[in-house]
């Protein structure tokens, strides 16, 4: 879905704001940017700065991106490390009971989990030949 990040990060701003919270942590990653201009650093300082324009003035709210400037493979790595479960994590932009394995975000996790040698635990509707062994 386009605009995706703006989407989320307003229904979490008007959650903050009712209940007092002062930071919103978002996945976002700028390897995405590509085709996700909504996961550049710049839109979301851009987008706190909307935020804190739009709530009420005693309401200060920072929008953190801890993984902004991680490579897919780094993520999975720290997450395999973390154990994390992975199987509850999304890229995908298009489909919602399985990935669609062709999308930019898909395409990328694939291959961060593939140069680790490690199968991605998510169902995928299709895996792009190149990644089929």
């Amino acid at each position: 879905m386009p605009f995706r990040n703006a989407n989320i990060l307003a229904a979490c701003v008007s959650w903050a704001e009712i209940i007092g919270a002062q930071k919103i942590f978002i996945g976002a990653v700028f390897e995405d940017s590509s085709g996700y201009p909504d996961c550049r650093p710049e839109f979301f300082k851009s987008f706190e700065a909307t935020a804190n324009l739009g709530t009420k003035p005693e309401t200060q709210i920072k929008i953190e991106t801890p993984i902004i400037h991680l490579s897919k493979k780094e993520i999975i790595k720290l997450g395999l490390e973390l154990k994390a479960p992975l199987e509850l994590t999304w890229s995908c932009y298009r489909n919602d009971d399985e990935a669609c394995g062709v999308c930019d975000s898909c395409a990328l996790r694939l291959r961060g989990f593939q140069s680790l040698n490690v199968v991605d635990p998510i169902p995928y509707k299709e895996i792009p030949n190149y990644l089929e062994s």
